[in-house]
């Protein structure tokens, strides 16, 4: 046996030395891998935002209206003094968090059910029920909502809604708020459900054996532990409603938002002026994902 001992080839330190160079390093194969979408992302989206930053300073030729190398803060002067502008991009931040509130109030109950209440087969037909509509075309969901809530001013006897209940809000600002709460709805339902299937039902059942109602037990247990996960789905909601044009095009009647004026200059056209109208998205959006990052909402992205 010692003999056999004896025998048995020795490694040494300089032999794990060699045979470790020949083994990917995991730092090394993680930055090749994450390189390619990285340089993508920085020279495209990064580098294609600074441009539309320094657009903004650029004056247009009174003869040609094209723009020129001449810089000038007029156009940020405008987007952002004018009262016009200003109470518009309010009313476009109003939207935006009424929109992101309505998925909240929808989400909420039904993720719970579905994640604590429901059978498995039950589960999972209404997780494919409520995500069936990301498959279905934007425009498609959106005059869909058109048909729903239009007015007997314009379809007659009015849409389903006026038909059904003999009530529509008609084309406006609720009309847009109710539109884009039903596009972006499972955007908002995920990471709650995701949220709800990691809560422990220990802390369910201490928060009963304590003697607190389920009211209680939501504001106290539930909600602390769910904000990150409600912080993810609102970063969805409300950056896509802030930002969306189309729908207001289609249900909003009169009603304007910020993107509706970016659409407007650029058709004027007036390309400076509509990147410094794109600075208030962007800074409201910088200023949100810092507070939802406060709230952990990177956590459940």
């Amino acid at each position: 046996m010692g003999e056999r001992l004896e025998q048995t080839p020795r490694v040494t330190d300089s032999g794990r030395n060699i045979a470790g160079r020949g083994k990917p390093r995991p730092a090394f194969a993680l930055w090749g891998l994450l390189s390619a979408p990285l340089a993508w992302l920085l020279v495209v989206y990064v580098g294609s935002l600074a441009l539309l930053v320094v657009s903004a300073f650029f004056s247009l030729d009174d003869f040609t209206g094209k723009p020129t190398t001449d810089l000038t803060t007029g156009n940020i002067s405008e987007a952002f003094t004018q009262g016009e502008y200003v109470s518009l991009v309010g009313r476009s931040i109003g939207v935006a968090v009424a929109a992101t509130l309505l998925c909240f109030a929808l989400a909420m109950p039904t993720a719970f059910y579905i994640a604590r209440l429901a059978s498995r087969r039950t589960r999972r037909a209404l997780i494919v029920a409520l995500i069936l509509p990301l498959w279905t075309g934007y425009l498609v969901k959106a005059f869909a909502l058109r048909a729903v809530l239009a007015p007997g001013s314009d379809y007659g006897d009015g849409g389903f809604m006026s038909g059904l209940v003999g009530w529509s809000p008609g084309f406006g600002y609720v009309a847009v708020t109710l539109t884009l709460a039903y596009l972006w709805f499972p955007y908002m339902l995920l990471p709650i459900y995701a949220g709800l299937e990691r809560l422990p039902n220990s802390m369910l059942d201490a928060s009963a054996d304590l003697g607190a109602g389920s009211l209680r037990t939501f504001r106290l247990v539930m909600l602390p532990l769910l904000l990150p996960s409600i912080a993810a789905g609102s970063i969805f909601t409300f950056s896509l409603s802030l930002g969306d044009y189309i729908t207001v095009k289609i249900v909003g009647g009169t009603a304007q938002m910020i993107g509706n004026i970016i659409e407007r200059a650029l058709l004027a056209p007036n390309q400076p002026l509509a990147a410094a109208f794109t600075l208030w998205p962007m800074l409201i959006m910088v200023a949100y994902l810092a507070v939802m990052g406060r709230a952990g909402a990177f956590k459940n992205l």
